[in-house]
């Protein structure tokens, strides 16, 4: 089977977060933050130029709570005339959002979702990301990046990771799913997946056992992959990115600014 035979289906998470208007997006003067310009462009159309390249003919999906925002935006016009676009209405959460994009896709999956804020990501990474799932044979894998690997790309990329007996981590929103049984790991995400934000998000998504073990370090990284895997009844797996700049995204004023050095160092 040809790399593009078995290409697949990305998925663009877009829409507000909890119905409500991000402060960026206020800031800016628009109703949603995938508007919100960096660098001469919304980051939307960072992100979908990243999605375009990864593979020639793939279908791509937007999920947004209102198609009229980003319907005169170039790329997306390109994309819809080419066949390859589908924009695909959000719901009130990212399992809800979710759900209802794969009802709507033509091949649902393997699916591969990304964020509308994620301008970092490029289309080797989306690759990557797809590759080793294929590799570790695994039917949910998320793309993380190290610690160090995160702040040498900036000192001030990521305030927060998550800490193991051998490595911190953050994750880079690069999700990845190969059959409706991986949906069960997403469930994890129904009301919004905060982890380190949301007291209790932890204990809720994974059971308070898992949650002692993880806050004592217990484990390793691969020893919580395995027991997330008992967990949830799939393989979850990780691709773990050298490049550290594929953990920031655009969440708020501080990586909006550390996201527009970065693109502009890349275009150096």
């Amino acid at each position: 089977m040809s790399q593009q035979e078995n290409a697949p289906t990305i998925l663009v998470l877009a829409g507000k977060r909890d119905g409500r208007l991000d402060p960026l997006a206020e800031k800016a003067g628009v109703s949603h933050k995938c508007r919100v310009p960096i660098q001469g462009k919304p980051l939307l159309v960072w992100v979908l130029e990243a999605v375009r390249e990864a593979w020639a003919n793939n279908q791509i999906l937007i999920s947004i709570h209102d198609a009229e925002v980003i319907s005169d935006l170039p790329i997306v016009q390109e994309l819809i005339a080419a066949g390859r676009l589908k924009i695909c209405q959000a719901r009130s959460g990212i399992v809800e959002s979710l759900e209802e994009a794969i009802r709507q896709a033509d091949k649902a999956y393997p699916l591969l979702i990304t964020t509308g804020d994620n301008v970092i990501i490029t289309p080797e990474a989306l690759r990557a990301v797809h590759q080793t799932a294929q590799e570790k044979n695994a039917e949910a894998i998320f793309g993380i990046a190290k610690r160090e690997d995160i702040l040498a790309a900036h000192p001030r990329a990521q305030t927060r990771f998550y800490e193991f007996s051998d490595i911190a981590i953050a994750n880079c929103n690069s999700y990845w799913l190969g059959s409706e049984k991986a949906l069960q790991a997403a469930e994890a995400f129904r009301g919004g997946g905060q982890f380190i934000k949301t007291k209790g998000a932890i204990a809720k998504a994974f059971g308070i056992i898992n949650l002692i073990r993880f806050r004592l370090k217990w484990w390793s990284f691969d020893q919580m992959l395995d027991a997330l895997s008992r967990r949830f009844g799939v393989k979850i797996s990780a691709h773990i990115f050298d490049e550290g700049a594929y953990a920031v995204d655009v969440d708020n004023q501080l990586t909006y600014d550390i996201s527009e050095i970065l693109l502009k160092e890349r275009k150096l």
